[in-house]
């Protein structure tokens, strides 16, 4: 029998499935496509191709993304938002938006920053 859980407030919820560097950043590049792993890695360059494996499981566990394969040769995978996963939409759209006002507002004080946006 598993523990039962206790969350304190909502956030920590939405923060036990989607918290840390790179579960965000992974769903908000797959909110309007799917992606290959390697399209996903070209756009995440900082990430390892170990920690974008775990946390594309990780996901795909929590039943946030979905895992398509095609059977082709060489094989193709794809990854998507799930039904439930795409009920994240807005809040991921929050978020960049925040994100995007942010660094407007760090360059408007005079910090040096780059944000590459397609």
């Amino acid at each position: 029998m598993m523990a039962e859980k206790i969350y304190n407030i909502g956030v920590e919820a939405t923060m036990d499935v989607i918290g840390g560097k790179w579960k965000p950043i992974i769903l908000c590049n797959l909110r309007y496509a799917s992606l290959r792993p390697s399209d996903l890695k070209r756009k995440i360059p900082d990430i390892s191709q170990k920690m974008l494996t775990q946390q594309l499981r990780e996901l795909e566990k929590d039943n946030i993304v979905s895992r398509e394969v095609y059977q082709q040769v060489p094989p193709k995978v794809e990854y998507s938002l799930s039904d439930y996963g795409k009920s994240l939409t807005a809040v991921l759209d929050i978020l960049c938006d925040w994100g995007e006002a942010h660094v407007k507002h760090l360059v408007q004080n005079g910090e040096s920053i780059i944000l590459r946006c397609e």
